[in-house]
């Protein structure tokens, strides 16, 4: 059997399943995006606090705009596998 059919064959034996795994991708992606994200923005203070002129230095804006982009994609990640996780319990 080809492994394409074997999946198609699985996805309709098991519906929930596949959409439950598919919930926890999304759900680890976006964990590891935000704690990533998190580990980055602290680096980057750690750095500016201990710099001579800690006093003088601030964060580019491009740098927190970044930052706010992964979290915002990180939260939408987690909530779509809220979303897919609802529905899996309706299929």
């Amino acid at each position: 059997m080809p492994v394409f059919q074997a999946a198609w064959t699985f996805y309709l034996n098991n519906p929930a399943l596949v959409i439950n795994g598919l919930a926890l991708f999304y759900a680890l992606s976006g964990s590891w995006l935000l704690l990533a994200t998190q580990i980055r923005a602290s680096r980057q203070t750690s750095l500016l606090v201990t710099s001579p002129a800690a006093s003088e230095i601030t964060l580019a804006p491009a740098t927190l705009r970044i930052n706010r982009m992964f979290n915002s994609v990180g939260f939408a990640c987690l909530g779509l596998a809220l979303l897919l996780s609802l529905i899996s319990t309706q299929v």
